[in-house]
């Protein structure tokens, strides 16, 4: 079995869950049960070990995806995998919506404004409520870019380049 190269983050295994196996997961992405749109997870073991498990079933509860693997029968085998990052593969995420991007692909992307002058590389988002802000690094300089229409002109993943409407001293 060949691992993926390009493994995406998708939140840990908190916790075993009953006795036949379950385990809660804590998952970082935008909807709990996201997770249940890929066929294959990979669990990163704190020691770095990577494993390919299969979702037999699965329900959210709580804000937790509760998931039982194909091969975690009891208590013993699912608290072995407590601490565990969930991972999926970037090839297998659906095609984004046009002028919807996934997070992990905007993060180490160039930003440029309308006047040409690098304001830096993005190296996070952030969810406020209203919109997503794009977290921009420059040596020792942050800025703080809402990831809006009013703001962001292009984005263009081939180029690895987002171009917005922002000064240098905002």
């Amino acid at each position: 079995m060949t691992m993926p190269s390009n493994l995406i983050e998708m939140g840990y295994i908190a916790a075993p869950f009953g006795i036949n196996g379950w385990v809660k997961i804590k998952t970082t992405t935008e909807f709990t049960d996201s997770l249940d749109d890929y066929s294959v997870l990979y669990l990163r073991s704190p020691d770095g070990k990577v494993v390919e498990k299969e979702i037999e079933k699965s329900f959210v509860r709580d804000n937790l995806f509760h998931a039982k693997f194909t091969d975690t029968h009891d208590r013993d085998s699912a608290f072995a995998l407590r601490g565990s990052v969930v991972c999926v593969d970037r090839e297998e995420f659906p095609e984004a919506e046009e002028d919807e991007f996934y997070w992990v692909d905007l993060i180490g992307l160039n930003v440029s404004n309308c006047q040409n002058e690098s304001l830096g590389v993005v190296k996070n988002l952030m969810e406020t409520g209203a919109n997503d802000v794009l977290v921009v690094r420059d040596g020792e300089t942050e800025r703080l870019i809402p990831f809006v229409a009013q703001y962001v002109i292009n984005v263009n993943l081939a180029d690895k380049q987002i171009t917005v409407d922002w000064g240098l001293d905002y």
